[in-house]
């Protein structure tokens, strides 16, 4: 720690000095010495240093020398984002080599000093796109994954070949368990028009950023978003008034307890522990869900979920063992790594 201190205080004072002069300068718009820091140009070394590529290639190499992962990409999302872009490659090829103003690098400077304590660039930005939505994010609430986009697909892909039966507005109900930022909940609803989600989370964090981006994507009309622990006796029964669901859909805690030291720095320091460790065999909130599910999904109801690579035989042969709850596990998805990742399980019967 104090190893990181330390290199943090020789980044801070490395800015420092090339920011010092630039920044005396701004906000002097009259009397001589006004003119004499308009008209300063950079040295020639800093020249290329103070453009945005300048920045990119700058900290790309501060970010690798100290082994944060995704370096480049790291440095030129917070690059693009102080200049107001999402990515890099979307700013205007004019903006990539004119010099920054002061303030543009001290903000660049600030952001990248965070990542440099291993803060995740999702929590940086304060936003991340997720399925063409653009959604806030904030710590400790769980960031979502890539996969999870595929799991998204896959449930849109079934409700297209199996049209659910309609309801009193012509769509589906969907229960999601665990909505975190409100990633999967607000994708279906901005892609299934008429349909309905109850979103429920235990953590006040993820209930108050859900509403958050609900209100933000204006999506906030179809949606309830209720605190819930479904892991307690009864839990269920606040459900009941809403009727039953056509879907259930959870990207649960998966990891397993034991390999949650693994995790990178990113994720342990700063994403919420309870959203990520399911538990000895990573099946805690699994069996929750699917123990809960008979009592409110429709006949052949569905339910989709993110699992563990390790997850499709130990959910198979909880299920079978289990044959009074009537679910089946009808398809395994692999992930874009290969993976089996994505489970489909359909309630057989009344």
């Amino acid at each position: 720690m104090g190893a990181l201190r330390k290199a943090l205080s020789w980044e801070v004072k490395l800015w420092g000095r090339v920011l010092r002069p630039l920044l005396s300068c701004q906000g002097r718009t009259g009397g001589t010495r006004g003119r004499t820091c308009s008209s300063r140009q950079p040295h020639p070394a800093l020249a290329g240093l103070l453009s945005a590529t300048g920045q990119v290639s700058h900290w790309t190499e501060v970010f690798e020398k100290r082994g944060i992962p995704e370096a480049r990409e790291s440095s030129e999302y917070i690059v693009a984002h102080v200049l107001g872009a999402k990515t890099f490659q979307s700013l205007k090829p004019v903006l990539w080599t004119q010099p920054l103003t002061p303030w543009q690098l001290q903000r660049i400077q600030e952001l990248c000093s965070h990542r440099l304590q291993r803060m995740p660039v999702q929590y940086i930005l304060g936003e991340w796109d997720f399925q063409g939505l653009n959604l806030k994010m904030a710590p400790p609430v769980f960031i979502p994954r890539p996969e999870t986009e595929e799991l998204v697909e896959w449930v849109l892909e079934e409700v297209a070949q199996r049209p659910c039966a309609a309801g009193a507005q012509g769509g589906p109900l969907i229960l999601e368990v665990g909505c975190g930022s409100g990633a999967i909940a607000l994708s279906l609803l901005s892609q299934l028009l008429e349909s309905r989600v109850i979103a429920v989370d235990r953590e006040e964090a993820a209930i108050c950023l859900t509403h958050e981006n609900a209100q933000r994507l204006q999506l906030q009309d179809r949606i309830w978003i209720v605190p819930l622990d479904v892991t307690l006796e009864g839990s269920w029964t606040h459900l009941l008034p809403w009727g039953p669901v056509d879907l259930v859909v959870s990207n649960p805690p998966y990891v397993f307890h034991q390999d949650m030291e693994q995790l990178a720095p990113e994720i342990l320091s700063y994403e919420d522990a309870a959203a990520l460790d399911g538990g000895k065999e990573g099946m805690d909130l699994i069996t929750h869900i699917l123990s809960l599910a008979p009592r409110l999904l429709k006949d052949s109801g569905s339910i989709f979920l993110e699992v563990d690579p390790r997850h499709p035989e130990l959910v198979s042969s909880w299920l079978q063992s289990r044959p009074g709850l009537s679910l089946s596990l009808v398809a395994v998805r692999r992930d874009f790594c290969g993976r089996p990742r994505f489970l489909h399980i359909r309630r057989s019967g009344p």
